[in-house]
């Protein structure tokens, strides 16, 4: 009887512990969070600097309110952006209303990680081709809305970018005909 209970106790614990993984697994999933149909931009309205995509009247571009979890070592995708008046990012950057030099390491990160504005001004450190670097989180990369004068008829961000200045790409070493979309890891500074 004794032998049947431990049995029965061990059994029961390790479905649980088998639940308890599957909850983990799930909560950290960031699914789409809808769907938004693009529209063609006024002529000269959207700024293709640095290889930015406009959006195409008609296509369906995926929206997201979350980022996948964030680690000591987050996965995400470097892409180059403008923070200059002018630029590629459009209007001045979110977190403190200015415009930003392009020689300058900040960054936007994707609509999760931005958090509602709880990194606004905080370091990261980004590691890529072997090195690393600190940037500023000044601005968001909206995985939320886009195809609009706001977001220079610019598609949605994903929710895995880290989108980054000149400087962030050249203190990493990336050759600039490399410039564009890089696999990294981040982590806060």
């Amino acid at each position: 009887m004794a032998k049947s209970f431990f049995l029965a106790t061990t059994l029961l614990f390790i479905v649980l512990l088998l639940v308890e993984d599957s909850l983990k697994i799930q909560a950290q999933t960031c699914n789409p969070s809808g769907k938004i149909k693009g529209t063609k931009p006024p002529p000269g309205q959207c700024n293709t600097e640095n290889d930015s995509d406009c959006c195409v009247s008609g296509k369906l571009y995926t929206t997201y309110k979350c980022s996948p979890p964030v680690s000591q070592r987050t996965k995400a995708v470097l892409t180059i952006n403008s923070f200059e008046k002018g630029g590629d990012g459009g209007g001045p950057s979110e977190c403190d209303n200015q415009y930003h030099s392009d020689d300058t390491p900040v960054v936007a990160l994707s609509t999760g990680w931005f958090n509602n504005q709880r990194r606004c001004l905080n370091n990261i450190t980004i590691s890529a081709n072997g090195r690393s670097v600190v940037a500023m989180v000044v601005d968001e990369c909206d995985s939320t809305m886009g195809c609009d004068s706001v977001h220079d008829y610019q598609p949605p961000c994903p929710n895995d970018i880290v989108d980054a200045s000149r400087a962030v790409w050249e203190a990493l070493g990336v050759p600039k005909s490399d410039w564009g979309g890089l696999d990294i890891v981040w982590s806060d500074a």
